[in-house]
């Protein structure tokens, strides 16, 4: 078994962890936060993990009025979101259709994988200052760091 699949273990495994330890997390949520995309993380072993060259094109700022704000490269998109938070420091979220522009980002650009991940989204979990975004299917994790 490759890192990757060991990943996608671990992040499960944390968040069975931390449903045990209700009492030990820290209250957070997504509601006016903004990050930064760091890496995308896929569970296809011949994919692996990708970091992200320059975290800033890669943002994500989730409102107080349950809609997301996304920079992705040269595109910018907007949309609503949704959020079930379990008692641990996860939970379930999803965005519901994402309106982007469409202009052509000089390559190698990975807007178009990053918009179709976000599209795939199903559950978050706060771990230490990182945001990670699991995708449905086992598809993967996009982990975020803190805007500046």
């Amino acid at each position: 078994m490759r890192t990757t699949r060991r990943g996608a273990a671990v992040f499960l495994s944390l968040a069975a962890i931390l449903a045990g330890c209700s009492s030990a997390h820290e209250e957070r949520t997504l509601a006016g936060t903004s990050w930064q995309l760091v890496t995308i993380e896929s569970s296809d072993d011949e994919q692996g993990s990708t970091a992200v060259p320059d975290p800033t094109k890669f943002t994500v700022e989730f409102g107080t009025d349950d809609k997301a704000f996304f920079q992705l490269d040269c595109n910018r998109g907007n949309g609503g979101y949704t959020v079930e938070p379990s008692a641990d420091g996860s939970g379930s979220v999803s965005f519901g259709p994402i309106a982007t522009t469409m202009m052509l980002c000089p390559q190698p650009s990975l807007d178009q994988e990053v918009a179709t991940a976000l599209s795939n989204v199903a559950g978050y979990l706060f771990q230490d200052d990182r945001l990670h975004l699991s995708l449905k299917a086992d598809g993967g994790i996009l982990t975020w760091k803190p805007a500046p």
